[in-house]
């Protein structure tokens, strides 16, 4: 491992609003911040919102800038990128973010019922194989897991580059028969409010070799278990 990677986990160690808790401490256990983020961690009783797969944790940061009245937690297993996110907005003093180092597999180890309040999935690894598709973070599997912490009709955003996932994703959500709030397939020939003009790095380098970004926004509906559209 390089010295600079080695820096930063070493950095991150003495971050208070990072959360890095050892697997063997959650594998098949409820972490003791379950039900208590808003009382132990922000202090400041606000809706909060996820990022899975924050990676450098731009959109979390930008998020929370934007909107003061709310929480922001970015959740990846990279360390090393993660970090970024966590040291701007420690410089910046932002008090309504934090940051999560775990696998997302075992995200229902860390939120109680109606803790989270919106969903942000920013240009995950689509891994596109059939057996695989229903497992990424927008998938049937994953969507199954939010409903055990998200309110009643909370909100789950996708943003992607990778049009195979985006229309999957929509399938699901038709399917389901989900509330679709938004959907395009070219997210930047509209006009967009200043959430989604947020971008990630690997956002920014999609759009310079001009492929469309993608979003989709639903609600999910907790009393609904969600299932896998009919392949075609």
């Amino acid at each position: 491992m390089g010295k600079n990677k080695l820096k930063k986990f070493a950095e991150m160690e003495v971050l208070e609003h990072v959360i890095q808790p050892p697997f063997d401490d959650i594998f098949k256990n409820d972490h003791p911040l379950k039900g208590k983020w808003n009382q132990e961690v922000f202090k400041k009783d606000k809706p909060i919102v996820l990022e899975l797969g924050c990676g450098k944790g731009e959109y979390t940061v930008g998020m929370a800038e934007l909107f003061p009245e709310k929480n922001f937690l970015g959740v990846d297993i990279k360390g090393a990128r993660m970090w970024k996110g966590a040291t701007d907005s420690k410089n910046k003093g932002i008090t309504n973010v934090a940051f999560l180092r775990t696998r997302i597999e075992l995200i229902e180890a860390f939120f109680g019922e109606d803790e989270i309040s919106e969903i942000w999935i920013t240009f995950p690894d689509p891994q596109l194989k059939k057996a695989r598709v229903k497992k990424r973070l927008p998938g049937s599997i994953f969507l199954n897991k939010y409903r055990n912490f998200l309110v009643q009709n909370g909100i789950v955003h996708l943003k992607t580059d990778n049009e195979v996932l985006y229309e999957y994703t929509l399938s699901v959500a038709k399917h389901n028969k989900l509330n679709i709030l938004k959907s395009t397939n070219d997210l930047y020939s509209e006009t967009i409010d200043n959430t989604l003009s947020i971008q990630t790095y690997y956002e920014s380098q999609f759009r310079a070799q001009g492929i469309p970004i993608k979003y989709l926004k639903f609600q999910l509906n907790r009393e609904i278990e969600i299932h896998e559209p009919p392949e075609k």
